[in-house]
């Protein structure tokens, strides 16, 4: 195990969103933004932004790092362009206030027609259906979780139907 493995999470967490420089085995040097650093095997994503516009992503196995160095510090529009990395186009950011009106109608509709619904987790964010279902922010048909196939099938169609109508 290298000094890099016996590092805690909370180490490793020092270096998300800095430029770095990364020594691998055999002389291979990593450059680029750190995203995320994973706590099982230690291996550190980078994504590296290219002249032509594209983002290059690469995975540097815990196992092989022998040397880590922070370039440069990332701010705050940086931490901005690396947590959208993923995000799937077409996916809208809500603000605050549009969430929480986008609860309070859905949770109003849903007791207007019978549906047992109670709000849950931090800050009351999630909606709990009947006690076997969740509706995740941002209260679409895809945030609908259960592990009963059946009510979670259903539900998920209400919902589809609900924001349908309102568009």
């Amino acid at each position: 195990m290298n000094d890099w493995e016996r590092k805690s999470p909370l180490d490793w967490q020092t270096y998300v969103n800095k430029l770095v420089k990364v020594v691998a085995i055999e002389k291979h040097e990593y450059e680029g933004w750190v995203l995320t650093v994973d706590p099982v095997s230690a291996s550190i994503v980078l994504a590296a932004f290219l002249e032509n516009g594209e983002v290059s992503i690469s995975v540097v196995m815990g196992h092989a790092v022998q040397e880590v160095e922070i370039l440069q510090e990332g701010d705050s529009e940086m931490e901005q362009c690396l947590s959208c990395l993923f995000v799937p186009e077409g996916s809208k950011a809500f603000s605050p206030e549009e969430l929480e009106k986008k609860r309070n109608d859905l949770k109003t509709w849903l007791e207007t027609n019978h549906i047992p619904v109670m709000e849950q987790g931090e800050s009351g964010r999630t909606l709990c259906v009947a006690g076997v279902l969740m509706i995740d922010p941002p209260y679409g048909a895809e945030q609908c979780s259960s592990s009963n196939e059946i009510i979670l099938s259903r539900v998920q169609g209400l919902v589809q139907g609900y924001l349908e109508k309102q568009q």
